[in-house]
């Protein structure tokens, strides 16, 4: 299914909850982020604290090894985490990753099907979130899971 691609103003961004941004990607309110539709990534499903990615690993993502290049697997682990952690934001607030760890179990091939990869937060304070995701292939196999931590502060507007 085709989607619209963009930046939302910060205005926009920051004049309601994270959940009700994330939502409005989910039913077409707002633009995919261009990032995600180069690496055929899909944001699927939001609530409180936990959200689902989809993606497609194809050959065009081969490191020279012929398998997907590990960046991919941190592309989509790094965005269910940290959106996660979105989903939890406040009119106004902002946030960015301090640190992440991930665990490499299995290959992602084009075999391992579409992809799906569930970020869930672990704890949400005043200023530190810390989240976990799982990446699991078509049949349910673990291929990679990890944890992040992100920052969160008084974003300001545009200007």
């Amino acid at each position: 299914m085709a989607r619209d691609v963009g930046v939302v103003s910060r205005e926009t961004l920051l004049a309601g909850s994270g959940l009700d941004f994330l939502r409005g990607m989910v039913e077409g309110r707002h633009p995919g982020p261009p990032f995600a539709d180069a690496m055929d990534l899909d944001l699927v499903e939001v609530e409180e604290g936990r959200v689902v990615f989809t993606g497609r690993p194809s050959a065009r993502f081969f490191n020279p090894l012929g398998t997907v290049h590990g960046g991919w697997t941190a592309t989509i682990l790094d965005s269910a985490m940290a959106c996660a952690t979105h989903a939890t934001l406040k009119p106004g607030e902002g946030y960015t990753t301090l640190e992440m760890k991930l665990n490499y179990v299995r290959p992602v091939m084009p075999e391992s099907g579409t992809v799906r990869c569930e970020g869930k937060v672990i704890h949400r304070g005043g200023t530190v979130a810390t989240s976990e995701g799982r990446l699991l292939d078509a049949r349910g196999k673990l291929l990679a899971h990890g944890t992040e931590t992100c920052v969160i502060f008084p974003a300001r507007g545009a200007g």
